[in-house]
């Protein structure tokens, strides 16, 4: 049950949320709120995938 809804967490965070790695953008230079992002980004993912 937890594997799915962090698979769902991972479809919805693909569509919504911006992938900062396209952008390439620098993790020194980021802001607090773009560090959140990719945080969160990476829990989920990490989670969807055990």
């Amino acid at each position: 049950m937890k594997r799915k809804i962090f698979k769902l967490l991972a479809k919805l965070n693909k569509a919504i949320l911006p992938s900062f790695t396209k952008k390439r953008l620098d993790l020194a230079k980021a802001s607090k709120i773009q560090l959140v992002i990719v945080g969160w980004r990476s829990y989920v993912t990490l989670n969807s995938l055990d």
